[in-house]
């Protein structure tokens, strides 16, 4: 047993000794002429300790303590020692001006303690290993995510590699597409993006998070040492044999850098047509115009509406051996064997509009422009178009009529317009109901006539399976342990604009929207609110979820 007196004693005694160490690295400071440095009031950046192996920190007793733009800051026990000078020539080989710091042994000791932080990574390559069985442990640990709660809270004290492997496993294992953490004043909230929706799943001690935000940026390739400003990172993970990329993205808030890591999992994304859950007559329409050698098909909709896993699915559907696919997108969503894919990279001026100049040159049959921003991208998607090639590109409107005004406001002429475009597409993502747990419930009245009033004008070809009147029955979302919230999975409800000859003739007039939204309908559009009303029927999704993206369906 070690009493109180005793406990004091040895601290004393400590301070002695360290009083003692520093005042012999402050005499060797002032005999070398060079700088003293106590390390107990200094903090080192671990992207400078990445410079030097703990093995030849070691054994040349020496540290780098911080690195800008070349100039290395290194902490030394003596700038005489053999293996010293050789740790400081080669840096001097490689370019570095090196500003040597006489420390103490006790200084040493704390700065390699820091090197724990780097345990997990032998080499920052980007690409971490999650083991398999590590993965089937968690899998047996965690159902859902008040289970997941349970495991990351048992983790507040690990390791940081730990830290992030398990919210890593958790974010595989709920199949979520984004992992946020959100520093609070007293703690870190983590959430995970669940088709399409923030869930709430622990709150971590602060002290916590700092780990596994170092561990976080050393993977992604971000600086350390900068805390003020907007990083950009990526890093790779493998699972059960498939490559996972992390996209992270960090900004600097009020209480702390708020880290976004997006799960671009292959394994989710469903990237074939029969899978996005299309109604058979709009299958047709898509196939019929995929199989046509030119022109331009637009997919449109908000940020997150499932866009770009559309045309990725049309090419998907059309690759072939003998036709030759380039893309320009940004950033690469996923790799598809067979096609060339390019990404932009402004900062070396490779753009969309002149890197699309660059793959027209490359006799390519199909081209994917990732997103039409600009009116020089879209003049020369346009012309790509008209001048023998078929064209998958992406557009911000709120639906598939928008896309013509749109691309008029960018400056596009309508001459060029009209006769490029075959077919816009506006879609979004509603949640699937859980089949396992949700409930069947007859209509309200209300609902009824919303639901009529809707459909009225619903084209033959999208003939209702079941039939809309007072036995009608819909689901409702329960929730269970398969599926928390009562949905699982996603499912696009979309609309089908079709360039018809009477269409094009409207567009070289510029007419308003409402006039080419009236014709479009007569000619037979479905909407998005029709195509949700048929979903619900047909038990795939629910009023409250389709009101909750589209906006509500009250008369």
């Amino acid at each position: 047993m070690v009493f109180k007196g005793e406990e004091k004693q040895e601290e004393l005694l400590a301070n002695v000794h360290r009083e003692e160490e520093e005042g012999r690295a402050k005499l060797l400071a002032g005999k070398t002429n060079f700088p003293y440095l106590d390390l107990s009031f200094i903090p080192i950046e671990v992207d400078a300790l990445k410079l030097i192996p703990k093995e030849k920190a070691i054994k040349a007793g020496a540290v780098a303590i911080n690195e800008e733009y070349k100039i290395l800051h290194l902490g030394v026990l003596s700038p005489n020692d053999k293996e010293t000078q050789l740790l400081i020539s080669d840096f001097q080989k490689s370019g570095y001006e090196v500003k040597i710091f006489i420390i103490s042994e006790s200084s040493l000791k704390k700065a390699l303690a820091h090197y724990s932080s780097l345990e997990t990574v032998k080499e920052i390559t980007g690409q971490v290993e999650i083991s398999t069985d590590a993965l089937v442990e968690l899998q047996k640990k965690i159902t859902g995510i008040e289970t997941l709660q349970k495991v990351l809270e048992g983790l507040f004290e690990a390791r940081a590699s730990q830290i992030v492997e398990a919210v890593l496993a958790g974010a595989l294992i709920l199949k979520a597409s984004d992992i946020h953490f959100e520093p609070e004043k007293n703690n870190v909230r983590i959430r995970f993006r669940l088709d399409g929706i923030l869930e709430n799943i622990v709150e971590i001690p602060s002290a916590t998070y700092l780990l596994a935000l170092n561990r976080i940026k050393l993977l992604s390739g971000l600086k350390l040492n900068i805390r003020e400003k907007a990083q950009d990172g990526r890093f790779g993970i493998t699972n059960g044999g498939e490559a996972i990329e992390i996209r992270t993205s960090a900004l600097p808030g009020a209480y702390g850098e708020n880290i976004v890591m997006r799960i671009l999992d292959p394994r989710v994304v469903k990237i074939n047509l029969q899978d996005l859950g299309i109604r058979e007559d709009d299958l047709t329409i898509i196939n019929r115009e995929l199989q046509k050698p030119t022109g331009m098909i637009l997919s449109t909709g908000p940020t997150g509406s499932g866009k770009t896993t559309t045309l990725y699915a049309f090419i998907k559907k059309i690759l072939t051996p003998d036709i030759k696919i380039i893309t320009i997108e940004d950033p690469i969503e996923y790799r598809i064997a067979g096609i060339s894919q390019t990404q932009v990279e402004p900062e070396k001026g490779y753009t969309f509009d002149n890197g699309l100049k660059s793959i027209v040159r490359q006799d390519p049959d199909v081209i994917l422009v990732g997103e039409i921003r600009d009116y020089e991208t879209a003049e020369i998607s346009m012309h790509a178009a008209l001048t023998g090639h078929l064209v998958f590109s992406t557009l911000h409107t709120n639906d598939a009529i928008g896309a013509v005004p749109r691309l008029i406001d960018l400056g596009v002429k309508p001459p060029i317009i009209a006769p490029a475009i075959n077919l816009v597409i506006a879609q979004r993502l509603l949640r699937r109901v859980c089949p396992k747990c949700a409930k069947k419930r007859p209509l309200t009245k209300e609902e009824l006539q919303d639901f009529k009033k809707i459909i009225a004008n619903l084209p033959a070809r999208a003939e209702l399976k079941n039939k809309l009147d007072e036995k009608s029955q819909i689901l409702e979302p329960q929730g269970c342990q398969d599926c928390h919230s009562g949905y699982s999975g996603r499912v696009a409800v979309l609309e089908l604009f079709e360039i018809t000859d009477e269409i094009e003739k409207m567009i070289l007039k510029s007419p308003a929207e409402a006039e080419l939204k009236e014709v479009a309908l007569k000619s037979g559009m479905v909407t998005m609110a029709q195509d949700a009303v048929i979903k619900i029927l047909d038990g795939v999704t629910t009023i409250e979820e389709a009101e909750r993206v589209l906006g509500s369906f009250r008369s």
